[in-house]
């Protein structure tokens, strides 16, 4: 029976996890080597230790109500996208109302987690850690990781010939970018295109002499302001599409996708994406059209080598007097404290049964937040851990390690890629957190809700699937979910709400009428789904 557990840092995943242990009424110890909770998102200005910590301007990609803990909504006044120190408040605000504090050890690095001589029977993991130079063994039942996928930078040199050797500018990975002062006046490459990519050209073209991007991948570029002005994953993280997307070929939803990037500007004239390519990476920028439009930033394709000043493209052309080279190539995430034999189990996400257990003989550790979602990662980390402590509380069970090993085998991809590839661990944000509550049993049905409450099934078909939805029914069902979910708008609107204007439309009205006239579609749906269920789809998972 599982009572103790280890929870291995204390960013928003663990926050979630030490949370969710004291709902099952488990014992949790949270071990935390920095002084402070909030993980990445803890700025420093320091890179002495090596952690990895956001860099001062970063603004969150997805919105506060898309991003929330499903039971302690952000305040009405947050805005929507939230800079560094508003949602480090935030994690305070939900650390101190559930009395997380005093179950986390800060300043206390986990330097192994080891099998317990009798793990076959016991379960048991033997962790060490290290507090002030002090080393201490504990023995815990259960381990729940909670480092998440940045934690070493990913710095490629061998793909980059020249740079170690011939170059005698600067080059450094945006793991030690904090801000711009370093940068200005000076000729900058940065190196890959992903979202730190992106909002570090942008950044750095305000004072940089000139700012040179090179992408390898074609890459669509999105803002998070929709059409309408309303956070755009709220209006396209929806149950209602989702299921369009089931429902309609693939070749036809790719093309409505690029259809729907190139409505804001031709992603071709700018070199970035053509809608002829299957493979593409989507990226969240609103700056970086006109950057690229004005000069200040120039793309350019792959590196093939550096000069002792300069860089030589694969197209042939040459970029002179170079001065920094900026890797934004991402992270590898090794876990260097777990033993070796474990660690082989998995060499990526995919090689986890839901992408959270390692195929062991007995479930007790847990890979917390190693995913990446076309939504919050927040969301995802707090749905896996609501379904890891139910496990070791007893009121969930895993299957058998054959059928965990069959399942993990058949998604697992045939050929290994660059560890630094994020679409290795991207998938979709509503299948994967629908997938997680189905087998916690926290999922609703909306099928059902349409009988009993059809205001509240309307909002969660047609309207954002925000973390509440996931409170409506099973264990740890919060009786706020419904409002919470009723006043999601209001909650978005408020901050925006400093100078009022009158205007007759009504938007309220127009998103009733879309509601009533789609209706029939998703009694449809339905019916089809109880008739023909898909994987993943079905009377039993609902909607």
């Amino acid at each position: 029976m599982v009572r103790r557990v280890a929870v291995i840092g204390a960013g928003p995943g663990g926050l979630a996890s030490v949370k969710c242990c004291l709902d099952e009424g488990l014992e949790p110890t949270c071990f935390e080597r920095s002084e402070d909770i909030g993980g990445v998102w803890l700025y420093t200005d320091s890179t002495d230790d090596r952690r990895v910590s956001v860099y001062r301007s970063v603004i969150t990609n997805t919105s506060k109500e898309m991003s929330c803990f499903s039971d302690f909504p952000f305040p009405e006044d947050f805005p929507s996208y939230l800079p560094h120190s508003l949602l480090l408040e935030y994690f305070r605000m939900y650390a101190r109302q559930f009395d997380l504090l005093r179950h986390i050890r800060f300043k206390t690095t986990a330097l192994s987690v080891r099998k317990r001589p009798d793990f076959a029977t016991s379960g048991q993991w033997e962790v060490v850690t290290e507090t002030d130079n002090v080393h201490e063994s504990h023995v815990f039942d259960a381990v729940m990781v909670c480092t998440g996928h940045y934690q070493e930078p990913y710095l490629p040199l061998d793909s980059f010939p020249g740079i170690d050797t011939r170059f005698k500018g600067q080059y450094l990975h945006s793991q030690e970018y904090k801000d711009v002062e370093a940068f200005r006046g000076k000729r900058v490459l940065v190196v890959g295109i992903g979202n730190t990519g992106g909002d570090l050209s942008v950044e750095l073209s305000h004072v940089a002499a000139k700012v040179f991007l090179s992408a390898r991948s074609n890459t669509w570029v999105a803002s998070r302001v929709s059409n309408h002005g309303f956070p755009v994953d709220m209006v396209s993280n929806t149950r209602f599409q989702h299921f369009l997307s089931w429902l309609l070929p693939s070749a036809l939803i790719r093309r409505i996708k690029f259809q729907k990037f190139n409505s804001w500007f031709n992603h071709a004239n700018y070199g970035l994406a053509s809608t002829k390519s299957s493979k593409f990476k989507v990226i969240i920028n609103e700056e970086l059209p006109f950057c690229l439009l004005s000069g200040t930033v120039v793309l350019k394709p792959s590196v093939k080598e550096f000069t002792e000043n300069s860089a030589v493209f694969e197209d042939g052309t040459t970029e002179e007097n170079i001065d920094v080279v900026l890797f934004a190539t991402g992270y590898v995430f090794p876990f260097p404290f777990l033993e070796e034999s474990v660690r082989s189990l998995f060499d990526d996400n995919r090689s986890l049964y839901k992408r959270v257990f390692p195929p062991l003989e007995k479930p007790t550790l847990a890979i917390i937040g190693l995913v990446q979602l076309t939504g919050s990662i927040m969301v995802a980390a707090e749905i896996q851990a609501r379904w890891v402590t139910a496990i070791f509380a007893g009121w969930n069970k895993l299957p058998p390690l054959s059928r965990m090993m069959a399942e993990i085998l058949k998604k697992k991809p045939p050929v290994k890629r660059n560890p630094s590839e994020r679409e290795n661990l991207k998938m979709s944000f509503i299948s994967y957190t629908d997938e997680i509550a189905a087998c916690a049993g926290i999922k609703p049905s909306v099928l059902r809700l349409l009988l009993t409450d059809p205001r509240l099934a309307l909002a969660i078909f047609f309207g954002p699937c925000t973390p509440y939805q996931y409170r409506l029914v099973g264990r740890g069902a919060w009786s706020g979910a419904r409002d919470a979910i009723l006043t999601q708008w209001q909650r978005t609107l408020k901050p925006l709400r400093t100078r009022v204007v009158d205007d007759d439309s009504s938007s309220s009205s127009s998103w009733l009428w879309m509601c009533l006239l789609a209706l029939p579609v998703g009694l449809t749906a339905g019916f089809l789904l109880s008739k023909h269920p898909r994987p993943g789809w079905g009377p039993a998972q609902g909607l």
